[in-house]
């Protein structure tokens, strides 16, 4: 085969010097908007499989079906630029990529489907490289371990095992974080990237964000610059964290409401505690449960042992075979939430009428109300609908207080 040249410079550009070499564990890259990390990091993996002919990479993003559009899209470009078409192919049933010289693979998985990604056997050289695109959408830092740990055992003389993520810098609550960025590790590059460093920005995409630092200087820092933000278009802006005790909160004019949403082995079991002063507009949330893998009989521990097994709690009517478990198992008011039309709609507009103020130790609702966000189209505009993520305490919420909101019956599902 003739040696094939690449210019890196006119191809890649600057800016990532650090990001491309890097052969520690781990390589963590937030950025703004058009900071080029994900193009940059497509084209860094073509670059690597044809350099080292043992190594193979898997593509993980939480839902399988968004990997289309972004990461294989943004691969293929890469093998475009570098004008290497002929040496690879791209296929979509199932989605891979293979280097043909070699036979080495590109895989894509979701985290939907998380037996996929454990059961990747490669036919040749090892699986040693792993990317994580939109890393920001895996809330779970225990899935983020399973997926580490999908990069295992020993590799060529020459080769090295990484884990690479790269998102959008929404919320500095997230684990990410603390895991990489706040915690000095040696086998750890974190790194911020903004649209200063994209050369091929024209004057009109630089204007866009000149603008945005002039109206928006809030917006700016986070989708400009990089810097840890707050999720862009929150369903619920009306919200702090209050240090209270609920003795002090609780009155003959204010309720205690429960909501429990049932998962198991993808998603986790969410109760919801709160107290609801209708009077003043307020919820205070003062304790909350959130597992996953839990059986109906450690779901009745967990609540009995909190002392809540007297208390009415809605739960998700999808599961109404481990209600009448509950039941049996001592939680006799456990009740399933009714079912009708605009169900999620109508509870978001009753809540988004409350203050919703919060106890430092529920730190799982305040992950979730804090990333808990509208959905948008393939265009990028807001739609009137959440995202179907960092949604179990919020289910759970609306569940709670299901016979408190007017208007005709509708569910929770």
């Amino acid at each position: 085969m003739n040696e094939i040249r690449i210019s890196l410079t006119s191809a890649v550009g600057k800016g990532y010097y650090e990001f491309w070499k890097y052969t520690g564990r781990y390589r963590v890259c937030k950025g703004s908007r058009a900071s080029k990390k994900s193009k940059t990091t497509a084209l860094n993996f073509i670059y690597r499989l044809m350099k080292y002919p043992a190594a193979n990479l898997l593509v993980v993003r939480k839902v399988f079906g968004t990997l289309k559009d972004s990461c294989y899209a943004e691969l293929k470009w890469a093998i475009h630029r570098f004008g290497v078409d002929s040496l690879f192919d791209c296929k979509l049933s199932p989605l891979e990529i293979t280097y043909k010289p070699t036979g080495q693979k590109i895989y894509f998985r979701g985290l939907d489907d998380p037996l996929k990604i454990t059961s990747i056997t490669v036919s040749n050289g090892c699986l040693c490289w792993l990317w994580i695109e939109e890393a920001y959408e895996i809330d779970s830092e225990d899935d983020f371990n399973m997926l580490d740990e999908s990069i295992r055992g020993q590799v060529p003389e020459g080769l090295f095992k990484q884990v690479t993520l790269t998102f959008n810098p929404w919320n500095e609550r997230h684990w990410i974080k603390r895991r990489f960025f706040d915690a000095e590790n040696a086998d750890v590059l974190a790194l911020t990237t903004n649209y200063m460093c994209n050369e091929w920005l024209d004057d009109a995409d630089k204007r866009v964000f000149e603008d945005m630092k002039r109206n928006n200087p809030r917006r700016y820092r986070v989708a400009g610059l990089g810097d840890w933000g707050i999720v862009d278009g929150l369903v619920y802006e009306n919200w702090e964290e209050r240090v209270f005790k609920p003795e002090d909160i609780a009155s003959k004019d204010t309720r205690a409401v429960f909501g429990l949403d049932f998962g198991y082995t993808n998603d986790p079991t969410a109760l919801f505690c709160g107290i609801v002063d209708m009077a003043a507009k307020e919820i205070y949330v003062f304790d909350e449960v959130y597992e996953k893998a839990l059986s109906n009989e450690q779901i009745a521990d967990r609540i009995l042992k909190k002392g809540y097994a007297k208390e009415k709690i809605t739960a998700d009517s999808a599961e109404p075979k481990s209600i009448a478990r509950l039941r049996e198992l001592g939680l006799r008011r456990i009740a399933s939430a009714r079912k009708g039309k605009d169900s999620i709609m109508n509870g978001i507009d009753f809540l988004q009428g409350f203050k919703i103020l919060i106890h430092p130790s529920c730190e799982n609702f305040i992950n979730e109300i804090s990333n808990y966000s509208w959905d948008k189209d393939k265009f990028g505009k807001t739609v009137n609908k959440p995202i179907d993520s960092f949604n179990h305490l919020m289910d759970a919420m609306r569940y709670a207080v299901e016979d408190m909101t007017k208007g005709k019956t509708f569910s929770f599902e």
